[in-house]
């Protein structure tokens, strides 16, 4: 039976409160900083999949036609027509597009170093990914393709790069390659949302302080410092309560309404900023437009020097937000598609996740300082070099929740992960097409 995509919008909340709930009373799940709508979303699937397997199939549409819900991220000439849309991406615009609109110049002007890491360190991940694929493949006999197609394909590209590049790869001779590419993406999405998390946890055990002890370094001790680092390993664990970020949003009163209404604005503005990159060619994720949009809004408004565009407002919304794309995307996983993980391809997805988490701890995380805004940034890498940009930044959420902000690691990340790995990640793709 397939219900209406609808009834998944009014399940997030409740799959948002089991996440909560299970957090509080396994709390070794939120010392790993495992966020909320992950554990709550997995766990709705799985209840799914145990209902397919006791022959009680219950799936949900994934896409609506309602244009009050889908105007504000569909050109006039197309929303005329009714198209239908997946049910998360108003969502999801609407997160990348707080991303964008919460980046001050200054803090992406003091953190063009790390940005730099991070563009240069994804790109060596992706031939990396590809280059294990491929040597994985041939070993165990399967296709060399299947190896790219498991490789940065997925991982680093998510499904919306599987899907695009999907057409490329069956005329180059992988049957299937739309199926494999979504298995495959969903795989890495499962796999970046439990791990990046625990990573980031497992460098700041080992390695790092809170970032209010790096603030007090000047004239603090190295025992202070050191007391400081034990006392955040005994911390009681903070898990993100969605009514809380909720009324944090509604506490602001019109000021929230205010930069809701210019989000709104950005998220329309961009949808006719992407209709026109995609007739210009240029092959790019649905939310690249609004981004681009909140982007230049910030800047110009840093640039004239005004005040108003508050980033702490913005951020508040941002969680919400991103909350409920989360728990809308995670809880109508079909896990059943990871069976099609099969052989071979659970091989190279298996590899491919070990070599991601150990080029993040071991190169990565040493080459941005070892320090707390690296801890978070590396695990951010992880998130959306496994999975998603999304899953990167509901690990830093979840880290930051527990041991305070990370301000320059949550504004380079999102845009790092979100659109720049593309222009860097496709044509590696498209490389190890010709090979």
């Amino acid at each position: 039976m397939t219900l209406s995509a609808w009834y998944l919008l009014a399940l997030a909340v409740p799959v948002l409160l089991l996440g909560e709930a299970v957090l509080r009373r396994v709390q070794v799940l939120a010392r790993f900083n495992i966020p909320v709508p992950v554990v709550g979303g997995l766990l709705f699937s799985l209840v799914l999949l145990a209902l397919r397997v006791a022959g009680m199939p219950l799936t949900f549409a994934g896409k609506v036609d309602a244009g009050w819900w889908t105007w504000l991220v569909t050109v006039e000439p197309e929303w005329a027509t009714r198209p239908l849309k997946n049910l998360n991406l108003p969502l999801l615009i609407g997160f990348f597009t707080c991303v964008g609109l919460a980046a001050p110049l200054r803090l992406l002007r003091t953190g063009g170093r790390m940005l730099l890491v991070l563009l240069v360190a994804t790109t060596v991940l992706s031939v990396l990914q590809n280059t294990v694929g491929v040597a994985v493949a041939v070993a165990l006999g399967a296709p060399a393709l299947l190896g790219v197609a498991c490789g940065s394909l997925t991982l680093v590209g998510g499904h919306g790069t599987a899907l695009g590049f999907a057409p490329r790869f069956e005329q180059a001779g992988l049957a299937a390659a739309a199926t494999i590419g979504a298995s495959a993406a969903t795989f890495g999405l499962v796999a970046g949302a439990l791990l990046s998390g625990p990573l980031g946890a497992w460098l700041l055990r080992k390695h790092t302080s809170l970032p209010a002890s790096a603030e007090r370094g000047a004239r603090a001790s190295s025992a202070e410092v050191q007391a400081d680092a034990i006392g955040a390993t005994r911390a009681p664990v903070v898990v993100a309560s969605f009514f809380a970020d909720v009324g944090a949003v509604a506490a602001l009163g019109w000021s929230a309404l205010g930069h809701a209404l210019l989000i709104a604005v950005c998220v329309k503005a961009g949808a006719w900023a992407s209709y026109g990159l995609d007739k210009l060619g240029a092959t790019l994720p649905a939310y690249m437009g609004a981004l681009l949009v909140g982007f230049a809004i910030r800047a110009m408004h840093d640039a004239c020097g005004a005040t108003w565009l508050k980033s702490e407002v913005i951020t508040k919304i941002a969680a919400v937000l991103l909350s409920l794309f989360l728990a809308v995307t995670l809880a109508a996983l079909n896990l059943q598609e990871l069976a099609q993980v099969a052989g071979p391809m659970l091989a190279i997805l298996t590899v491919n996740t070990i070599v991601t988490l150990a080029f993040a701890a071991a190169i990565v995380y040493p080459i941005l300082g070892r320090n707390y805004e690296a801890a978070v940034a590396t695990a951010g890498l992880t998130g959306y070099g496994i999975g998603s940009t999304a899953t990167a930044v509901a690990a830093m959420d979840a880290i930051t929740r527990q041991r305070g902000p990370a301000p320059q690691a949550t504004t380079i990340v999102p845009p790092t992960g979100g659109f720049l790995i593309d222009l860097t990640n496709a044509p590696v793709i498209a490389a190890f097409l010709r090979i």
